[in-house]
């Protein structure tokens, strides 16, 4: 493993989907309808690991990447490409905060979903080792991942919320984010059998707070600190860096991360206020803290309690009350038709958090646009108060994000992809 250092290392993000996405190549626009689908069976399935529970040394090295939007790859997440194995093969890999395990598809494929990139093959590596069942390292896999034997070596199976599934063998390898930034020995799952809605990508970085996360494994050299852009558009880029630059802008407020409760896996964020227009709504406090409430890059729509979307949902309407309706998209029951219009004017939404941080969220922040005729208000209410609520990847479009998880803390600056 390289020595911590002075220096920068960046992974460019790009939506899935986006024309500057080299997965996009001869694939079909994003279907809305099911994206939106698999997002309300992605919130499903963390919030119930969250109601079941069944779920070192800082230093100053930082590495990038850049960050696309991942529409292209029949995905509204956020990809990146990094490398893998001896000599390097470049994968590109959907980059999850709410997911510990960093898996790939990988030959021989017994099963698996079509991607871009080539599948990676283990035996053209000189650096690919499986782990052993009686190691550390096979222990450490949690209830959210299962944990089996095939002889002597440590077999992984995983299951998502909307019944996507990978299974194979965790093992070692070097991870490659930049050409002087090496992972050696990363632990990651080598999967054989996958299928699901992942749409092209080779498979998964896991971001989330637990043993066996990207962020956990790197602890002593990025020390467990990375931040993002999510770029606006399809075809903008954004970054994903790990490790705290000490020449970076200080302009970012930081929140601290919550608990969530029976759950390690999650980043806890304290949504405290929601104003429109600059006016706040008349939401008892008790409305957020009875679920609490979770950051994730991986849920497209934030999830509110429905007492607190009934009131946001109620003024923004009256606010926009001179424009026209267009049908609903699936659980996005508030659109519009804006193919007339030549300027819009609409009230700016902010989240307050604990702290006293102010997030002022742009155009790309508050609506989901399908096209110029239907454009939605990007935020969804969950079944009751008392259920998890989610800070989805549409409100954090355009903010450097920053998990500073050693300092327990959660940091937003604006115009974070410039």
């Amino acid at each position: 493993m390289l020595l911590a250092g002075n220096r920068t290392s960046t992974l460019e993000v790009l939506h899935k989907h986006g024309p500057c996405s080299q997965l996009a190549q001869g694939q079909s626009p994003l279907n809305h309808t099911k994206a939106l689908l698999q997002d309300e069976s992605r919130v499903k399935w963390i919030q119930s690991r969250s109601s079941n529970g069944n779920d070192g040394l800082k230093a100053s090295a930082v590495a990038s990447l850049p960050a696309n939007s991942g529409i292209t790859l029949g995905t509204a997440n956020y990809i990146v490409t990094v490398g893998l194995g001896t000599p390097k093969k470049d994968l590109t890999l959907i980059f999850d905060t709410g997911s510990s395990l960093t898996w790939i598809q990988c030959e021989p494929c017994l099963l698996c979903y079509n991607q871009s990139d080539p599948i990676f093959d283990p035996l053209q590596s000189s650096s690919y080792s499986n782990i052993l069942c009686n190691s550390t390292s096979c222990s450490q896999l949690n209830s959210t991942v299962g944990v089996l034997c095939s002889i002597s070596e440590c077999v992984y199976a995983i299951q998502y919320g909307d019944s996507s599934t990978s299974v194979g063998f965790f093992a070692t390898e070097n991870l490659t984010i930049s050409p002087t930034d090496v992972i050696d020995n990363f632990e990651f799952g080598c999967g054989e059998a996958n299928q699901g809605l992942f749409g092209e990508v080779a498979g998964l970085i896991g971001l989330s707070d637990d043993n066996i996360s990207f962020v956990e494994q790197t602890a002593t050299k990025y020390g467990k600190y990375f931040s993002y852009c999510l770029p606006s558009t399809t075809s903008s880029t954004g970054y994903l860096t790990f490790g705290k630059d000490p020449g970076a802008s200080s302009s970012v407020s930081f929140t601290p991360i919550s608990k969530v409760p029976e759950s390690s896996e999650f980043y806890g964020i304290s949504i405290v206020g929601i104003s429109v227009g600059g006016n706040r709504l008349s939401i008892p406090s008790k409305v957020f803290s009875s679920g609490g409430a979770i950051i994730d890059s991986g849920t497209v729509i934030s999830q509110l309690p429905p007492t607190a979307y009934k009131a946001l949902n109620t003024t923004f309407r009256k606010a926009m009350a001179n424009y026209t309706m267009a049908p609903a998209l699936s659980f996005l029951d508030t659109c519009y038709d804006f193919s007339n219009e030549s300027i819009i004017t609409f009230p700016i939404i902010t989240f307050s958090f604990a702290g006293g941080v102010d997030v002022d969220l742009d155009f790309s922040g508050i609506f989901y646009v399908v096209n110029a005729s239907q454009v939605c208000l990007a935020f969804a209410a969950n079944s009751a108060d008392s259920d998890l609520g989610i800070y989805g990847n549409v409100q954090q479009t355009t903010f450097e994000v920053v998990y500073d998880v050693a300092g327990g803390r959660l940091g937003f600056g604006s115009n974070g992809c410039s």
